[in-house]
């Protein structure tokens, strides 16, 4: 009895010290990298105050999806964007699935449009100044759940989250100024 039990235990860490083996071999084989979203252009079509303080806005982006990634490709599932303006969230929209082949970028253009958004008397005050003197500060948070396809019979799923803080001359121009973008796991 002890022999048998000692026995399907070294089976066991074999079997277990072989499927990390081609764990790391296959993960050394393909070295899947992180993708990662930037925006390329942005356009703020409308921007104004009823009453003071609710915010009505028109935003269109045009985002840049990148997968460095040589020998895999990567599938967004669910691509949702929120747009803040400082703390509070003013518009979101959700991206339909798409996929991204290896070393490939793609671009999807996300239209944000915020009604009756009530901001705090500071934030009315200052987004109101913006509008008149520009530039326009905004903040955009992207959730996306990401698989990449190592081959047929591997995948990987992972969620990516960007932040964006950019800048936008004053409606109806409204074009980007600047901006900075980072992508994490």
């Amino acid at each position: 009895m002890t022999w048998s039990a000692a026995f399907c235990c070294a089976v066991f860490w074999i079997l277990l010290i072989l499927g990390g083996l081609i764990v790391l071999i296959v993960y050394l084989v393909y070295r899947p990298r992180s993708p990662y979203m930037d925006i390329s252009a942005a356009n703020l079509n409308a921007a104004y105050l009823d009453m003071g303080f609710l915010l009505n806005g028109d935003l269109t982006i045009l985002a840049n999806f990148t997968n460095p990634s040589k020998k895999t490709s990567v599938d967004f599932i669910d691509a949702t964007f929120d747009l803040y303006y400082y703390n509070t969230l003013i518009a979101s929209q959700y991206v339909a699935h798409f996929k991204v082949p290896k070393k490939m970028s793609r671009l999807a253009n996300v239209h944000l449009v915020s009604s009756q958004v009530q901001l705090g008397l500071t934030q009315s005050q200052e987004l109101k100044r913006q509008i008149e003197n520009g530039p326009v500060l905004l903040n955009l948070r992207g959730t996306f759940h990401a698989r990449s396809n190592l081959g047929t019979l591997f995948r990987y799923s992972y969620k990516l989250h960007t932040h964006c803080s950019f800048s936008l001359n004053s409606p109806p121009s409204g074009a980007m100024r600047a901006r900075r973008c980072n992508t994490k796991r």
